[in-house]
């Protein structure tokens, strides 16, 4: 196990026990979205942020990997199998722990969508690489993404609560997953997972403080940090918006103050 703990240092910023992580994995599936369109570009505008880490496909990472650093995090998503095209958002096996040690990860990530029909396959899925996760002393990241018929939208409060905790049960070591729309929400799914919880951004937001008041949000709540994509590669300046944001999960920036430092020119 010590080699887990050593690559969760890569992911979890030592001195504050949270991370910034970009999310870059979004090809796969929506194809050359607005900023992400050439890899090496793509990596070097959000390197040049500092984040703690990146979350992206093995693709990217044979592309663009000249951009990246040794001093930012590798996690390697390791399910999928779907685009918009198909309109079928399920999860399947597409590579593996290792392999993924073979592109330099430091982590691994699955989705499992609790509440879907086949919920049971994609748990029992997303156990399985849990075990070489431990074999490998590879930290494993689980997106937890409510669906199904019994869920009325993703970020249900109970449904969230429900997935991190299940994510936690079967050996995840960090929980990426919805906000549930309030403060005291998000601290209800931190104090019910055992392991650390961090914030995805989901769908575009119409304006930089959206995303800054749900992050400042959800760090007073006791979250870890976040992992967003479309709402840092997708600004004009991405590598500003990492350093906003860093501002607030580690500095204790309100969400106004990153607003005014994100607005600001050079």
């Amino acid at each position: 196990m010590i080699g887990k703990h050593v690559r969760m240092k890569s992911l979890m910023n030592p001195k504050t026990g949270r991370t910034v992580i970009v999310a870059m994995d979004h090809g796969q599936i929506i194809g050359p979205a607005q900023g992400l369109e050439n890899p090496l570009d793509a990596f070097r505008r959000v390197v040049r942020g500092r984040p703690d880490a990146i979350l992206t496909t093995r693709g990217m990472v044979e592309r663009g990997w000249e951009a990246l650093d040794s001093g930012v995090g590798l996690i390697i998503r390791i399910t999928g199998g779907f685009t918009v095209l198909g309109g079928k958002f399920e999860e399947a096996m597409i590579s593996s722990v290792a392999h993924s040690l073979k592109l330099g990860a430091t982590g691994v990530a699955v989705t499992v969508k609790f509440g879907h029909e086949r919920e049971s396959e994609f748990t029992r899925q997303a156990s399985l690489v849990a075990d070489d996760c431990y074999t490998w002393g590879m930290p494993l990241m689980t997106e937890v993404w409510p669906a199904g018929k019994n869920v009325d939208k993703p970020s249900n409060l109970a449904a969230v609560k429900l997935g991190a905790r299940a994510a936690a049960e079967y050996g995840t070591d960090i929980v990426k997953t919805f906000y549930p729309g309030t403060e005291e929400g998000c601290a209800e799914v931190v104090a019910g997972c055992p392991v650390p919880v961090v914030v995805l951004g989901g769908e575009k937001a119409d304006a930089p403080i959206e995303t800054f008041q749900m992050v400042e949000a959800s760090i007073k709540a006791g979250a870890a940090g976040i992992a967003m994509g479309r709402n840092v590669w997708g600004q004009p300046d991405p590598t500003r918006m990492i350093e906003a944001l860093r501002g607030i999960v580690h500095d204790g920036w309100s969400a106004e103050q990153a607003d005014s430092f994100f607005g600001r020119k050079g």
